[in-house]
């Protein structure tokens, strides 16, 4: 073989190094960006999430507060309501035993 074809030999397996050099570095900064990209993006989901959870625990505290507040009314209606009943029945024990006396 000639010097001048082992010199075509090597410049070719040199720039075949070079383009396989070129294409793994670019390979592993596309890999790095997508990954630098999920980061991203995960970290937003992470916060939509966060966020989420806040307003749906708002809400839930809310809605708790409302349920709270109808059943003490409720309660301080059915309170009145008993109240006013054994009122009527104290006067009517009262009335009753006062007749028992006097009638004797």
């Amino acid at each position: 073989m000639s010097l001048e074809a082992l010199d075509t030999i090597a410049l070719a397996e040199e720039k075949a190094r070079q383009i396989r050099a070129a294409a793994v570095a670019e390979a592993k900064k596309t890999v790095q960006e997508a990954e630098d990209a999920v980061t991203v993006m995960i970290a937003a989901a992470d916060g939509k999430a966060e966020d989420e959870l806040k307003e749906l625990t708002r809400k839930a505290d809310e809605k708790a507060k409302e349920d709270a507040n109808a059943l003490a009314s409720n309660t301080r209606n059915k309170e009145a309501a008993m109240r006013a009943k054994a009122e009527r029945k104290m006067d009517e024990v009262v009335d009753g035993i006062v007749e028992r006396i006097v009638n004797g």
